[in-house]
């Protein structure tokens, strides 16, 4: 891959503004996340259920794929993607900033 490739991907910073388990998954979260866009936070499913309870991640800071075209789940549209680490025994870990940073914020 080359840095031109690589740059292509639109990383920003989101919050969690809501969250809730899927109804019918084990394994899925539908994330309100506002990425500081005038159109209102983002619908974004992930496949974290099993290691983080909704309510944990509201208001958390995360690092999201903004450009990636919408993919449908379980009947409902995702609008990005959440980052994570295989953790141990592959368990997601979300990436999230060190610090503060505004929603929206870009990352290079």
């Amino acid at each position: 891959m080359t840095i031109d490739e690589f740059q292509q991907a639109d990383l920003r910073v989101g919050n969690v503004v809501a969250a809730e388990k899927v109804e019918g998954s084990e394994k899925l979260l539908t994330l309100q996340v506002d990425l500081g866009e005038a159109t209102g936070p983002r619908q974004i499913l992930s496949g974290i259920a099993k290691q983080y309870a909704p309510e944990d991640l509201i208001g958390k800071s995360v690092v999201v794929i903004a450009n990636l075209d919408p993919r449908t789940m379980m009947g409902m549209e995702s609008r990005g993607m959440l980052l994570a680490a295989h953790g141990e025994g592959g368990a997601p870990v979300v990436i999230v900033p060190a610090g503060d940073v505004p929603a929206g914020a870009k990352i290079s």
